[in-house]
């Protein structure tokens, strides 16, 4: 414990204690805000995914690496990602070699990976692209990622970050959050939910 001015005090706690302390201090400090979490609206197979995936984490955690080869067996388009955490899966890296570029085999394994990472159980699928890579962007936002932020990196310059929620609600709640959504009653009926 350390003393502090005016009788306050410092003082580490374990999770266990500082749950016990906190009670409902959390809660009533934060009752104004509008806060959204997830777990208030995801359904039973979702929460036993997110369980199973946490699980998975913690011993051998997700990846994925999907190729496409030509009819000479030539590698020339690949994607490859992993599991961050029992939410999201970073979808890392992406290739097609130019000569076999604009035949359509990008958006191919976007939709591949997109409907084994969905089934997978993740909630969020995102990635990092620098921010004039269009023939990557514009396919992402056509399959439903939207821009999440930007990064400036010194490796490889200003970064945009694309997410795809994979729950329909969680996808409301993004266009509710940048502003392109009036929130509807299913909105306003998760706010004041218990967490």
């Amino acid at each position: 414990m350390k003393l502090l001015h005016d009788g306050y005090y410092l003082k580490s706690l374990s999770k266990e204690e500082f749950i016990n302390a906190q009670g409902n201090t959390g809660k009533e400090v934060f009752s104004k805000e509008h806060y959204i979490f997830p777990n208030t609206y995801l359904s039973d197979q979702e929460k036993d995914n997110i369980n199973h995936l946490n699980k998975e984490m913690n011993a051998t955690p997700f990846s994925l690496h999907l190729v496409i080869f030509d009819k000479e067996d030539n590698f020339v388009a690949w994607s490859y990602g992993f599991q961050e955490n029992a939410h999201n899966y970073y979808m890392c890296n992406s290739g097609v070699v130019e000569s076999h570029r604009r035949k359509g085999l990008y958006t191919l394994l976007l939709n591949e990976t997109i409907k084994i990472v969905s089934e997978k159980g993740f909630q969020v699928i995102y990635s990092r692209h620098n921010a004039t890579n269009n023939s990557v962007i514009i396919p992402k936002l056509k399959a439903g990622f939207t821009i999440s932020n930007f990064e400036l990196s010194d490796i490889f310059g200003v970064l945009v970050h694309l997410k795809l929620y994979t729950n329909p609600t969680r996808r409301k709640i993004n266009d509710y959050r940048s502003g392109q959504l009036a929130p509807d009653e299913q909105i306003n009926s998760l706010f004041n939910r218990d967490h």
